[in-house]
Parts: C-alpha cells; sequence; structure tokens
C-alpha cells in the first residue's frame, strides 16, 4: 500500500504570517511522521524563479512552478507546506486542480498589520512609488471565495494556527488524530 501525500497552500498578502504559521506547523507534522517540505515563496523565488519579475504573467509563472514542485512531492508521499502569496483565485486553483490532495488556508490579516509587521519594508516602498504592482496596494489580491481553512491572525498566534491547522486536518481524515505518530508506511 502506498502512502500518498497532500499540499498545504497558505495563501495572504504580503507579511500576513504565511511563513510564520508555516515554520510553526513543520515541526508538528513532522513530530507525526510526515515527511514535510517548506516551499516558502520569497525563498523558491530565490532559486526556482530568480528570474521572473513581479508581473501577473510572472507570478502565475512562480505559482506554476511551485505547483509542479508541490506535484512532485504529493505524489511521492511528502507533505509540502506552500507560503506563497500567490495572489490570483485562477494560480491557486490551477494549484489545487493539478496537485489534488490540496488543502487551501487563506492567512487572513488586514492590509494595516501586514504593513506594520513588513520587515521588508515593501508597503513603504509601493506607497512612496519605489515599488510597482506591489499585491494589496496596486495590484490585487483576489481573496479565496471557498477556502479549505481561514486564519485570522489578529487574534491566534503563529503556534495556535499551526494546531488549527493540525485540527483541520485531523477532522477531514488527512492526518490521524492525536500526537507524535510512527512513520506512515510506504511502499517499496
Amino acid at each position: 500500500m502506498s502512502h500518498h501525500g497532500f499540499c498545504i497552500w497558505l495563501t495572504g498578502l504580503p507579511s500576513a504570517g504565511k511563513t510564520t504559521i508555516a515554520k510553526a506547523l513543520v515541526p508538528q507534522l513532522r513530530a507525526r511522521g510526515w515527511n514535510v517540505e517548506l516551499l516558502d515563496g520569497d525563498e523558491v523565488r530565490k532559486g526556482l524563479s530568480a528570474d521572473l519579475g513581479f508581473d501577473r504573467k510572472a507570478r502565475e509563472i512562480h505559482a506554476s512552478r511551485v505547483t509542479y514542485v508541490a506535484k512532485v512531492l504529493v505524489r511521492n508521499g511528502v507533505v509540502p507546506v506552500v507560503a506563497l502569496i500567490s495572489p490570483y483565485a485562477s494560480s491557486r486553483a490551477r494549484a489545487r486542480t493539478e496537485i489534488g490532495s490540496f488543502v487551501e488556508v487563506h492567512v487572513t490579516t488586514p492590509i494595516e498589520v501586514c504593513e506594520e509587521r513588513d520587515v521588508k519594508g515593501l508597503y513603504k516602498k509601493a506607497r512612496a512609488g519605489e515599488i510597482k504592482e506591489m499585491t494589496g496596494v496596486d495590484d490585487p489580491y483576489e481573496v479565496p471565495e471557498h477556502p479549505d481553512l481561514t486564519i485570522d491572525t489578529i487574534h491566534f498566534t503563529p503556534e495556535q494556527s499551526a494546531s488549527a491547522i493540525l485540527d483541520h486536518l485531523e477532522r477531514t481524515g488527512r492526518i490521524s488524530v492525536g500526537p507524535a505518530l510512527a512513520a506512515p508506511a510506504r511502499a517499496h
């Protein structure tokens, strides 16, 4: 019997808390015996998408590349935790279709809070006109209409958010209930 992975795709505005939540979630999944890979949008962009800009077409290509990597990981029994702005509904829908076993988590944070959290200063640069096509400022973020789960980072810490994702995975039967378990069986 083979063991298939599933993809957890965190989407939200820049500085919403996607990567922070993902970093809290990954060790919890590993403790339950899952092979997990964090696919952080910024990190993947440095390697796999370093040739791309930030216009709509480039963002869609970037999301497509991340989708392909996540699909391969899922097929090989790994749980990719994707932390990617992925601002366009069409890119997320394509990811859901191509990956198959897909959990969309909308990390919702008011833009004012995102701007306060912005350690890179991107919002400030966008507001000053130094950056064009900034998601949430002069390029749209298309809010998911039917995410599998919505995380409100105003009321929950990253650890509580990770626990909410685990609870959702348990309720939907993607993972077993309880703490650390033996590693899932794999076909050889």
